[in-house]
């Protein structure tokens, strides 16, 4: 029955906006991704007592020194007589033990005043970064550190929330900004600290404030990535506007990214320990893990995971997915790549395309786990494609290949080329299909596969004959290097059916321009009516049937040799694989006999893309990438793409169907060099 002579109750059509909601699952809820603290995470908290009754509280080993001396060891309201006399003493004889202490007692004394007197609370705690520092770092108790006496973790703590507290002091009075300068005076001494951005990524301009990763609990994210060293880990937010407008578009307002501070102290050359010049140095935690001290790299402090969901932890994010899906009409305005960072010239761009009724925000489970991979984040660089998912999934191509030009021709002069033109397209659902898209030449095959006049022999205006040319005629994109599709409907989907694809067009909004087009060329052409009834008004939902012209004529095309191409499927059901599917595209649909891997993994179609088994796969082919990239490097030859594929599982994360909860049937049109699929769970 045709959708047009579908009798539909009022009742129903009241009740249509639920409906779609049941039964599009593609769409993702979210909750917030970060949740303020009521106090900052401290590690020194619990160790030092400082809330709790009769608290703060010395470490057993500053008490004992305390008691050794005859001092009191209770550090109570007057903690300066303490403080003072073991500076004394360490003046005398300075010991690993005395500087120690001095750090402890510097900290305890400085949280005691921080609500009375901030000025005289910031000496105190740059008296403890200092002890601290010269505990870890001073060459004159010689280089036999014990690095396995629990103190040297706490001088850690000291240094780092010591440090910490200065820079919250700084930034109330506006200080903590590139291009300002600390100030502090300790001991009648003052000192100016420059703040010195160390990282090839950003600049001074770029930043535009710094919030404390400490002061958030990670909600959104199933994983924490952080280091641990010396630094206070910080979230930078950007400057909106501190790029060129054709490099600005590439950023979201409001983008944030890692940072960690670090407080450098370099003494005179009297042998006294005495600091001459301090510098606070703020290093880019994706680019540099180590800084160097006193002749040796010392690891820094930093939290990688929590930035990134500061950053997405806004409402007008949780709704892209749908908005995008029922207003594309609107959606166009904000589609388009975006980069997490600033661009990084010589890093291979993985561009992240997501699927209908979807947007960005589903990538970031498996992009915070890949970056955690030195390898990938040394060389790599993620790009989100943003599209409204309400149009046929050609149309968000053609947008897909003209961003894909545009990026290239302005970072192309700035970077040399060779990354660039070995871009990864990972594509999720719908976004598989963008990509796949991305690599074929299809001369006339989709006109063909809608009507049997020739193109030029449409009337069509200019404007309506160039829309045509790119809807319809695709060429490969020659600096897409290799491609992973992610549960994609290739043969399309039950789910796209006359009740779906109804609902769809009562709710989706499509493009008054795309909607013009195709209503002049029906005037000029009435032939034509019957060829394009239809694409005429279609929806995404419409493409994605399994009768859509273009998913048949996709089918025809094979994708290019030199770029390889990788496949991933969801099955979620105990039946044999051709009888699976993900919940929404079925196994038949999704598998492919021209890849150079494929797995099956034990998820359902919205969580495949975040399923560890998934991300583990991703990480396993863009190392295989990288090496083939750097192979082409070594050898003068930079590739254009990859490799021919080739159907290899040996390096596969993922195990044999044999051992899998799924039974086993004599898979159709497809197999692997060993003989056996390859299924994840």
């Amino acid at each position: 029955m045709a959708i047009s002579s579908l009798v539909i109750p009022r009742a129903f059509v009241r009740f249509a906006p639920l409906l779609l909601l049941c039964l599009m699952t593609a769409g993702c809820a979210s909750g917030p991704m970060v949740k303020l603290r009521q106090q900052p995470y401290n590690p020194l908290a619990e160790r030092l007592k400082l809330t709790s009754r009769g608290g703060p509280k010395a470490s057993s080993r500053t008490r004992q020194l305390l008691r050794r001396h005859d001092l009191p060891e209770n550090v109570g309201l007057k903690i300066r007589p303490q403080l003072n006399a073991v500076a004394d003493l360490h003046s005398q004889t300075p010991s690993r033990e005395s500087t120690f202490a001095l750090a402890e007692l510097s900290y305890i004394a400085a949280k005691k005043t921080e609500m009375t007197r901030p000025q005289a609370a910031m000496e105190l705690y740059f008296n403890s970064v200092a002890y601290s520092y010269s505990y870890l770092f001073d060459e004159r108790f010689g280089s036999d550190h014990n690095r396995y006496d629990p103190r040297f973790r706490n001088a850690c703590d000291l240094y780092n929330s010591s440090l910490e507290s200065c820079l919250r002091i700084a930034r109330k009075r506006g200080q903590l900004k590139p291009g300002h300068e600390l100030e502090f005076t300790v001991a009648g001494r003052h000192f100016k600290v420059a703040i010195d951005p160390r990282s090839n990524n950003w600049r001074s301009e770029d930043f535009d404030s710094f919030e404390f990763v400490s002061d958030y609990d990670l909600k959104g994210l199933n994983n924490l990535y952080r280091t641990y060293g010396l630094g206070v880990p910080l979230i930078a937010v950007r400057k909106t506007g501190a790029a060129p407008q054709e490099i600005e578009q590439y950023y979201a307002p409001g983008l944030s990214f890692p940072v960690t501070a670090f407080l450098r102290l370099e003494p005179d050359s009297s042998g006294r320990g005495d600091v001459t010049t301090l510098r606070l140095e703020l290093y880019d935690p994706l680019e540099a893990t180590t800084v160097e001290i006193a002749g040796r790299q010392v690891p820094l402090e930093s939290d990688i995971s929590t930035p990134l969901a500061y950053f997405l932890d806004r409402p007008d994010f949780r709704y892209l997915d749908t908005f995008g899906l029922l207003r594309p009409d609107k959606a166009e305005r904000i589609a388009g790549l975006y980069m997490v960072q600033p661009y990084q010239p010589g890093k291979i761009p993985v561009v992240m395309i997501h699927g209908l009724w979807s947007s960005p925000m589903t990538w970031i489970e498996a992009m915070n786990d890949l970056q955690s991979v030195p390898e990938i984040r040394e060389n790599y660089q993620f790009w989100f494609y943003l599209y409204p998912t309400g149009q046929p999934f050609s149309q968000a191509a053609v947008r897909l290949r003209n961003d894909l030009d545009q990026v290239d021709a302005v970072f192309m002069a700035r970077d040399g080329g060779s990354a660039l033109r070995n871009k990864v397209l990972v594509g999720h659902s719908m976004g598989g299909l963008l990509a796949k898209l991305m690599t074929l030449e299809s001369g006339d095959e989709f006109w063909n596969g809608v009507s049997q006049t020739p193109l030029a022999n449409v009337n069509a205006s200019p404007n309506a004959n160039q829309q045509l040319q790119q809807i319809y005629y695709f060429e490969q994109n020659r600096t897409v290097g290799r491609v992973v599709t992610i549960a994609a409907p290739f043969r399309g989907s039950n789910f796209a059916n006359n009740l779906t694809r109804w609902l769809a067009k009562q709710w989706i909004t499509l493009p008054r321009r795309t909607l013009g087009v195709t209503k002049q060329i029906l005037v000029r052409n009435p032939k034509l009516e019957r060829d394009l009834e239809n694409v005429a008004g279609m929806t995404s939902i419409d493409s994605l049937s399994p009768d859509s012209p273009f998913l048949q004529v996709m089918q025809d095309i094979p994708p290019p040799a030199e770029v390889p191409q990788h496949n991933i499927i969801g099955a979620i059901r105990d039946l044999p694989l051709d009888e699976n599917t993900d919940g929404i595209v079925e196994y038949d649909s999704s598998h492919r006999s021209d890849v150079a891997s494929e797995i099956v993994v034990n998820a359902a179609h919205s969580n495949i893309q975040r399923h560890p088994r998934t991300v583990l796969e991703i990480r396993r082919i863009l190392l295989e990438h990288l090496a083939d990239y750097n192979r082409g490097s070594a050898t003068g030859i930079v590739p254009l793409s990859g490799r021919r594929p080739r159907f290899d599982r040996g390096n596969s994360p993922a195990f044999d169907v044999k051992s899998s909860p799924l039974k086993q049937r004599p898979q159709r049109g497809w197999t692997s060099a060993t003989g056996h699929t390859a299924v994840g769970r």
